[in-house]
């Protein structure tokens, strides 16, 4: 059996799942899935912390993520393993005894309706496992002292870089290249 490590115990974070309105329950499982479909390029932990709020159900950010955490989890595991969406709901309770009726027919339907799609794009991505540029950013400075330009007042670009890796968690890339590396660098793209 795959374990999971969460900062939190499995039982609380499925206590707040149980916690939340079907409704959002489901859009959230249907954000998750189409992030593990290659749909969408992250799962917006913002959105979703601020959906949970507007339904009444206060959770902080790190609660909200291990919400996301775990049911990303449970889905890839589920793709992984090829499991059927009875399957998936068995495993979901010896995983904890406190998912909800509710929750587990949400997961249920979620599962039966997307299961084949995010097989299919797991195995792809499993043989490319790479992150995905979301967002590029980029500007313009003059270099006062720089360990890479041969003189002062020579321009440089910084460059900050929005990538989200396979499992969907947000990271940030910066460097600094001479304007000739940018230039370089440009007609690659």
């Amino acid at each position: 059996m795959i374990i999971m490590e969460l900062s939190t115990d499995v039982d609380a974070v499925v206590g707040n799942i149980g916690k939340l309105p079907s409704e959002v329950f489901s859009e959230t499982c249907h954000e998750i899935l189409l992030h593990l479909q290659g749909k969408t390029s992250a799962v917006d932990l913002v959105e979703n912390c601020n959906k949970f709020q507007r339904a009444g159900v206060n959770l902080d950010w790190k609660s909200a993520q291990d919400v996301i955490r775990l049911l990303s989890f449970h889905f890839r595991s589920a793709a992984k393993s090829k499991l059927t969406a009875d399957h998936l709901i068995t495993r979901l309770g010896e995983a904890s005894s406190k998912w909800t009726k509710p929750a587990l027919q949400v997961v249920h339907q979620l599962w039966t309706e997307n299961a084949s799609f995010v097989q299919a794009h797991q195995e792809a991505q499993a043989m490319a496992s790479i992150g995905q540029l979301v967002d590029i950013q980029w500007k313009l400075g003059m270099a006062v002292s720089s360990d890479t330009c041969r003189s002062l007042n020579s321009p440089y670009i910084s460059v900050l870089m929005k990538i989200a890796d396979t499992s969907g968690e947000i990271t940030y890339k910066s460097f600094e290249m001479t304007v000739l590396q940018f230039k370089v660098c440009h007609n690659y793209f």
